[in-house]
C-alpha cells in the first residue's frame, strides 16, 4: 500500500500574519485588556502568512453557532472538492476509481457529512464506503493516512481517499480574551488536502517508486493514547462555537513522551531511529516543533519542512501534516529504500505515526 498522491487547496484570502493581528485587534478592541498582549504573542507563532476563508473585513459579520457552521460547510465543499480533484489528477485515476473515502475535520459539523455532499457533486460510485471522522484535532492527518491504509490493506486491489478540511478561523470567537484563544487566533489557518491511498494489488501499489514520481510505500503504523491529558486540547462547544482548550503543557508532554513512543514503534519494526532519514512532522507551533526536535534529538533543519509550512500557513489542524507530506512527495522525496517519518499529536492526548519507505 502506497502513498499515490497529496492534493491541496487554499482559500484565495492570504494574508501576512501583522495583518490578521491588526484587524483582530480592532474587533476586539474593547475585551483586550492590554492590546499589545496579541502583538507579542501574534509574533511567537512562527507564522509570516495565513490563509483565511473569507475576507478579513468580513470578521464579525457572523453570530452563532448556526450561521458560522453555515459558513464552514459552504467553504469545505468548496475547498475539499479542489483538494481532491488536485489528488486524483497527480494519481492519473478518477473518482469512480475511489472505493472508500475518510473524511476529517474538526472546525465545523454537518449531517449529511461533507464526503456524503462531495459524493453527490464528484460523481464516486455509489457504493463507497465512508468514514467521517470528528473530534481527532491536529492528529487526525496522520490518523486518517493511518486509516486509510488500513483499509487498502484489507483491500488490495482498490484505491482509499483521505480528505481533511480545516477553517480555523471561523473558530475564532472574539468574546473570548484568554490567553489560550489570543495564541489560538494568531497561530491557525484554513486549508484542506487530499490523500490518495493505493492497494498493494493496484497500479501504483505493483510499480517501483521513483525519485521523478516518488509513490512511499506504509510498512506499518502506530496509534498511542496518553492517559489522563484530556484537559490539555479540545474545544468547550456552547451557542457561540468552539471555545479553544490549549494548555501550556502540550510541549512538555511531547518533549517527555515522544521519544519512547517512536522508538517503542521502530523496535516493534525491528528498526532503530538511525535508519530513519526524514521526519514528515505536524507544524503544532514552535513549542511543539521544538519539543519534537529536542525529544528526539534531532539535527538542525530535520524539521525544515514543517517549520515552513508554518510559516508560509500557519497550523492548518489535520491538514498540516499532509501539507507537509506533499512538500516530501514533490521537493524533498527520500532516495529509494531509505525509510521516513510521519508524526502528528492531538486532543486525547494522543499520536500517530506512519512508517514509510521510499
Amino acid at each position: 500500500m502506497r502513498i499515490a498522491s497529496v492534493g491541496t487547496a487554499f482559500p484565495p484570502h492570504r494574508y501576512p500574519q501583522a495583518v490578521i493581528t491588526e484587524a483582530l485587534k480592532t474587533r476586539m478592541q474593547d475585551k483586550l485588556a492590554m492590546p499589545d498582549i496579541m502583538d507579542r504573542l501574534h509574533g511567537n507563532c512562527g507564522v509570516d502568512y495565513r490563509h483565511i476563508m473569507f475576507p478579513l473585513d468580513t470578521l464579525g459579520t457572523l453570530s452563532g453557532f448556526g450561521p458560522t457552521n453555515d459558513a464552514w460547510i459552504k467553504g469545505a465543499l468548496a475547498l475539499g472538492q479542489e483538494a481532491i480533484e488536485k489528488a486524483l489528477d497527480q494519481a492519473g485515476i478518477e473518482a469512480s476509481d475511489v472505493s472508500a473515502i475518510f473524511f476529517t475535520s474538526v472546525t465545523g459539523i454537518a449531517c449529511p457529512s461533507i464526503d456524503a455532499r462531495l459524493v453527490n457533486l464528484m460523481g464516486f460510485p455509489k457504493n463507497i464506503k465512508r468514514t467521517p471522522i470528528f473530534g481527532l484535532g491536529c492528529v487526525a492527518g496522520a490518523a486518517g493516512i493511518s486509516r486509510a491504509a488500513d483499509y487498502v490493506r484489507a483491500y488490495p486491489d482498490q484505491y482509499a481517499l483521505l480528505l481533511s478540511v480545516e477553517l480555523c478561523s471561523l473558530t475564532w470567537q472574539e468574546d473570548d480574551a484568554s490567553m489560550a484563544a489570543i495564541v489560538a487566533s494568531g497561530l491557525f489557518g484554513d486549508g484542506s488536502a487530499a490523500v490518495v491511498l493505493a492497494g498493494e494489488q493496484t497500479p501504483h501499489g505493483k510499480r517501483p517508486t521513483s525519485v521523478q514520481e516518488p509513490c512511499p510505500r506504509v510498512v506499518a503504523t502506530k496509534s498511542t493514547f496518553y492517559p489522563n491529558t484530556e484537559h490539555l486540547m479540545g474545544w468547550n462547544i456552547n451557542e457561540s462555537g468552539f471555545n479553544i482548550v490549549l494548555s501550556a503543557e502540550v510541549p512538555e508532554l511531547v518533549n517527555n513522551e515522544l521519544r519512547n513512543t517512536v522508538e517503542g514503534f521502530l523496535e516493534e519494526n525491528e528498526m532503530h531511529m538511525g535508519q530513519i532519514c526524514s521526519y514528515i512532522f505536524h507544524s503544532g507551533g514552535p513549542k511543539v516543533l521544538k519539543a519534537m526536535e529536542s525529544s528526539l534529538n534531532l539535527p538542525q533543519g530535520a524539521l525544515s519542512a514543517s517549520w515552513n509550512s508554518l510559516r508560509q500557513r500557519g497550523n492548518l489542524s489535520s491538514a498540516s501534516v499532509l501539507t507537509v507530506m506533499q512538500d516530501f512527495l514533490h521537493n524533498r522525496p527520500g532516495s529509494p529504500g531509505c525509510y521516513s517519518m510521519i508524526g502528528a499529536m492531538g486532543p486525547a492526548f494522543c499520536s500517530e505515526l506512519l512508517l514509510l519507505q521510499w
